[in-house]
């Protein structure tokens, strides 16, 4: 767990929080841990705070380098209301127009739904998982400067073990062309992006506004993690957090460890067992020096020439997609710039 110096006084204003972390590195287990706090709700993968940007003003979300606060457009409302993850928040169309025609910006807007979600589930304050906005932290943080967000990180290798469970065509890294033939390295440039990311940003952002927590010893030492958490988000500890699975879990046989609602467990994923040796190598040769920045081994002594081959061929194909999808991005900015009045 990372997070040095002094936090200073926490504001306590809605959203209060953010989860984050490459997909599949324990977000959802964090998330149902904090949402059993009594003074906060924790909305689960609703995508849409800075989606809503990127598709009605994209320029906002460029080059971000201070406080950003648009004004509330008919658009945007109506963007959000029609985006499908947005449901679950749970709120009636009724009122998130009423919400709507309270506010003049995005931020205060988005800020009362937040209060409403706490609203309906009893709790004052109200924060989100989602974790793809490990990627958008500069526009998330200079939207809501008072907000804290939480960054778990996972050994990539176990990540690539439940990603390849979970990922399809139409989901995850499963979408870019190069899974269908090296999904071990599709996975490697994925976890490496996300997290890198991630810790880039929040280094910026501060200790007083940016934590990273381990995985492993959230499931190993899950109270211990929690009260740090607890106290960077200026909370009181709430042993309820830990009883988050109790009434809920299914030993049913095939569920996944997230539809059976299991308690802290440690060694669901096991690289060293469970990961082909080809997987392993492929992956240390993409990623091995994140994996050792974070303090987890590597099992490769040295990589093969023909792993390193393939380990450069994808990093060149992965570089190629990211500069197409930047350029495709730029140019959707510069024709919003152009029908500005």
């Amino acid at each position: 767990m990372r997070n040095s110096g002094n936090q200073g006084a926490v504001v306590h204003q809605n959203p209060c929080l953010f989860i984050v972390g490459c997909p599949r590195s324990g977000t959802t287990l964090l998330q149902r841990m904090l949402d059993h706090h009594p003074q906060l709700a924790v909305a689960n993968d609703t995508h849409f705070i800075p989606r809503a940007l990127e598709q009605v003003v994209p320029q906002a979300t460029t080059d971000v380098t201070d406080q950003i606060d648009p004004p509330l457009s008919p658009e945007l409302v109506e963007w959000v209301l029609s985006y499908r993850r947005f449901a679950r928040l749970g709120l009636a169309e009724a009122t998130v127009r009423q919400t709507a025609a309270k506010v003049t910006t995005y931020r205060g807007f988005v800020s009362a739904l937040y209060s409403a979600f706490g609203m309906l589930h009893g709790k004052p304050l109200a924060g989100e998982k989602t974790p793809d906005y490990v990627r958008r932290l500069p526009v998330l943080h200079a939207l809501f400067p008072w907000v804290r967000t939480v960054h778990i990180i996972r050994d990539g290798r176990d990540v690539t073990l439940s990603t390849r469970e979970w990922a399809r065509e139409d989901k995850g890294p499963g979408k870019l062309a190069l899974w269908r033939e090296e999904p071990a390295a599709v996975c490697a440039l994925w976890w490496q992006w996300q997290v890198s990311t991630g810790m880039r940003d929040g280094v910026v952002l501060g200790p007083s506004r940016y934590l990273e927590v381990k995985y492993e010893q959230l499931v190993t030492r899950p109270e211990q993690t929690l009260h740090s958490i607890a106290a960077f988000l200026g909370f009181p500890f709430a042993p309820e957090m830990l009883d988050y699975y109790v009434g809920k879990t299914s030993l049913e046989p095939g569920l996944s460890s997230k539809k059976a609602w299991l308690p802290p467990t440690p060694g669901l994923r096991d690289w060293r067992t469970q990961m082909a040796e080809r997987d392993v190598e492929v992956f240390e040769a993409i990623a091995g020096d994140s994996l050792s920045a974070l303090g987890y081994e590597r099992a490769s002594r040295a990589i093969s020439r023909a792993t390193t081959l393939v380990a450069d061929r994808c990093r060149r194909w992965w570089d190629a997609e990211v500069a197409r999808r930047q350029t495709r991005f730029a140019e959707r900015v510069r024709s919003a710039m152009d029908a500005l009045p």
